[in-house]
Parts: C-alpha cells; structure tokens; sequence
C-alpha cells in the first residue's frame, strides 16, 4: 500500500501544511477525484448485463445488477406520473427528500433523447449520474474532513461496496449530505452542519444519528451551544422539507414511517438470519409485532453502551469515533440489511480507523455477503436454476460474517478510543498527541510552536485541527464534566495543564 500511495504522490508528511500545494497537477484531490470516476465507470460495466438485457429475474440476480431505481419506476408509477410519491393513494415508502430527487430524476429521464425506447434505463442512468456526483462530492469532503490524511478518502473513492452497491438504492445522497454536514461542523460552523444533517435525515433517517456523537462531546466539555446549533439546524431543515407534505398529504407522508413500524424481519438481518436458522430446525421464530420490541430495544442498548463509554473514557473520542460506532450498531440492530447500507459507514470508516488491512478484510465479507443475497433471492425467482441459487445456510454465513467485520471495525474503534497512541490520524496532528499530557487544552498552543519551528506564521493554528479534525468547536476542548475533572486530577493532570 505504501508502494501505492508513493506512485499517487505519496501520503501527507509530517512538513506537510493543510491547504498548501506544490507545482504538480496531480494533486491528491485531484488523484482522488480521478480514481473515483474510474469506480465509476467500472460500476457502470458490473450493471452491463441489465443495462443492455433489462432487469428482469433472474438475471438481475445472477448478474448483481438489481436497481431498485429500475424496479420502483414501474412498480410505484412513475412512468405514468413523475410526482407519483406526492399523488394521492401514493405507496412509496420513502421519505420526503427522497421522493423529490425520484420524481426530479424521473422528470429529467424523460427529456433525455430516445428516452422513450427504453424508460426505464433511462431513469435508472439519470439517477447514477447524480450518484457518481454525490460520490465524488463524498470523497473530496472526507479528504478534507481527515485533517493532514487526505488519502484516506481513497477507501471511499474505490470501496468494492459502493462500486457494487452504490446504484442500489438512493442511499449516497443521505451519505453525502451528512459527509458535508460533518465538514462544516469540523470547520466551526454548527448551525450549518445542522441544516446539511437534517436534510440528510430527509432523505434517510440515519444522519440524525450523528447527534449522539456531538450530545456525548457537549457532555463531556459542558460545551452545549455547539451541540445545540447544530440540533436546532437539524430539526428546523427536516421542518422545512417534511411539513408541506405533512400538512398537504399526511397520507402519503406516513407512508414510509407506518412501513418500518410495521414490517417484519428483512433481508440479512440478524433478526430474519434468525428466521431462516429457526425455520429450518423447526424452532421459534420472530414476528414482527415482537420485532419493533427486539430490534429498537437493541439499539437503545448499543446507544447507552456507547454513551456512557464516550462520557467515561479517559481521552476525548473523535467525532469520527463516536459517528461510526452509533451508525454501526443501527446497521447491526435495524429491522432490515440492505445491500447498500454499507455505504452509509464507508465514509465513516475511512475517517474513523484508517487502517487498510482492517478496511479491506471488512469490505471483503461485505463483497461475499452482497453476491449472497442476491443468490438467495435467485432461488425464488421465475426461472431460476437450481445449480445457479445458494443454500441457506451459506446465506446465514454470509450475514453472521459481514456482522462479524463490522463489529471488528468497532472493536479497533473502541481500542483508540482507549489507546489513542494508536490513533494514526491524532498522530498526524500538529497537536494531537493529548495522551502525554492526559487533558486538552493546550493544543493549540503546541500546534502554534511546532508551525513556528517549521517557519509558517503560528496563525495557521488557528485553522488547523489539533486533535480531531472533524471536532469543531469540541476540537481541543479539555474535559469539564465533574466526573472526568476528578479521574485527571487522581492521575496527576489538571485540566489544560500539559
């Protein structure tokens, strides 16, 4: 990997200031930029097979190229009616920021030429082209969102999980827009960050969770307007795109929040690897009036575990920390494992424990579990071949081993979190170092004399991250909760004292 990265320019060197370039054109940024339309267009390639033979079953199987961008065009009308999911007796169980860019990609679909041949494929090209877009836009604010570690944003540019899974569903749009959401709040603008989390929430529920994150931050610095700007953003965005269908179509609003309340044990979760396990041997299994129960009751569970190690834990988390673990235990508890919900934790991943080998075994039995389901699904499907469908046991496997990865990730999280002598990306800080003097504070004075010694002006601490590039205002913010006052002073370190 270091053999790679010296071929693209190598990776940021301790001399290396944020913000500074020298005279070559191939800048990281633009090597990143680069490499993520080769995904791309690689993406475009694995969905050749219904792209050129359309996506019908079960072929869409067997090749991996299932779209629900394609499925729902017809079968949630809008090849008839581009504003469908706003029409009444609307059935799309999506929410409201997602129906806008469905009936948008549908209204441009059929400007484009020779649209009418084949509407569909047409439909489903305007919405990957958003898609690579959004993904670029992802991976350019994760560069800049991983402090003096820019090429950590390439696991996002060439995740297997994104090129395989990023056309399944709208997902990268939510990713993208809590990605630019946790820029601004790294970059000391909360209110705005806020606005980016709760359009994100509108388009999947998921972004909200990065709140949690900066709720356990406030709590440990009693530092709250940070974390109240960025709520108040939040609610008053979600306000402003929900409202006028909450009022003008309340029917079709609930749609998406009467479907998840009310459905049972989807695909590769734990609770349906449960289902299909118990149907096999004959034992009990989960309906879903229990499922709400099991799977919400689970998640509250993981969100105190990891509040009250957040709150605790000698050393301030990151905010990358903290994001990935909430996101991941969701994923790991919700209702339903849809291919495409690895892209939700991709970014996070990459800022969170930038470690190539853990990042790849991950995606790995991401990529296993991807083709599994579809192999699964193929089994049921009209014309289908025996010697081509999966066992479900194998089916089992693949969801036991793309949990098992994602619960490793969270373990090497915790591990920094603990030990963050082994963080790599607060080594990388001018400041970052806070385990030699056991409390923040001080940082910013030591990013300051180590800009001064390497002869830049020591205002250019000013806009560096110390210690957590993506903290904002919690960046260098020493621990003020009673609590975590008395566990310094017993260690011999007063609050900012280095």
């Amino acid at each position: 990997m270091r053999r790679m990265r010296e071929l693209l320019g190598g990776p940021a060197g301790r001399h290396t200031v944020p913000g500074r370039t020298g005279g070559s054109f191939w800048t990281p940024m633009r090597v990143l930029i680069a490499l993520t339309t080769l995904s791309a267009v690689v993406a475009v390639l694995l969905k050749s097979p219904c792209r050129l033979n359309g996506w019908g079953q079960p072929t869409v199987y067997y090749a991996g190229c299932y779209s629900d961008w394609s499925a729902l065009y017809g079968g949630r009308g809008f090849a008839e009616d581009p504003f469908a999911p706003f029409a009444a007796g609307a059935s799309f169980e999506y929410p409201v920021l997602m129906s806008v860019v469905a009936s948008i990609a549908a209204v441009i679909s059929r400007m484009l030429p020779l649209a009418d041949l084949n509407p569909s494929l047409a439909y489903w090209d305007v919405n990957f082209v958003f898609t690579a877009m959004l993904w670029i836009v992802t991976v350019v604010v994760t560069a800049k969102s991983a402090g003096r570690r820019p090429w950590d944003a390439l696991m996002v540019a060439v995740a297997p999980g994104i090129i395989l899974a990023g056309s399944v569903n709208w997902d990268l749009w939510a990713v993208g827009l809590l990605a630019v959401g946790m820029w601004l709040f790294g970059g000391r603008k909360p209110l705005w960050a806020g606005i980016l989390f709760g359009l994100g929430a509108a388009m999947k529920l998921y972004p909200l969770l990065i709140l949690g994150a900066l709720l356990i931050l406030a709590v440990r610095s009693l530092r709250w307007a940070p974390f109240l700007w960025a709520a108040l953003g939040t609610v008053a965005a979600w306000l402003a795109v929900n409202l006028p269908m909450m009022i003008g179509n309340p029917a079709a609003w609930s749609v998406f929040f009467t479907f998840s309340g009310e459905r049972g044990p989807g695909l590769s979760s734990i609770w349906h690897a449960w289902n299909v396990t118990m149907e096999k041997v004959g034992g009990p299994t989960i309906a879903a009036e229990q499922l709400s129960l099991l799977a919400y009751g689970a998640f509250f569970l993981c969100c105190c575990a990891v509040f009250v190690l957040g709150v605790t834990c000698r050393y301030r988390p990151r905010v990358a920390h903290l994001a990935f673990l909430i996101v991941a235990a969701f994923v790991l508890c919700n209702k339903v494992y849809s291919p495409q919900f690895v892209i939700w934790l991709v970014p996070l991943a990459a800022l969170a424990v930038p470690r190539w080998r853990d990042f790849l075994i991950w995606q790995f039995l991401e990529v296993l579990h991807f083709w599994a389901i579809w192999m699964y699904l193929a089994k049921g499907a009209s014309g289908s071949e025996v010697q081509h469908s999966m066992d479900d046991t194998f089916y089992v496997l693949a969801i036991l081993g793309h949990m098992a990865a994602t619960v490793y990730l969270m373990v090497r999280v915790v591990e920094q979190m603990l030990h963050p002598e082994g963080d790599q990306v607060r080594a990388s800080l001018p400041g970052g170092r806070i385990w030699r003097h056991g409390n923040a504070g001080q940082g910013r004075v030591q990013a300051a004399a180590r800009l001064k010694a390497l002869g830049y002006a020591p205002e250019e601490a000013e806009r560096l991250p110390v210690d957590d590039p993506l903290g904002g205002d919690y960046d260098d913010a020493p621990d003020r909760a009673p609590w975590l006052v008395r566990a310094h002073a017993e260690a011999g370190h007063a609050p900012g004292r280095p």
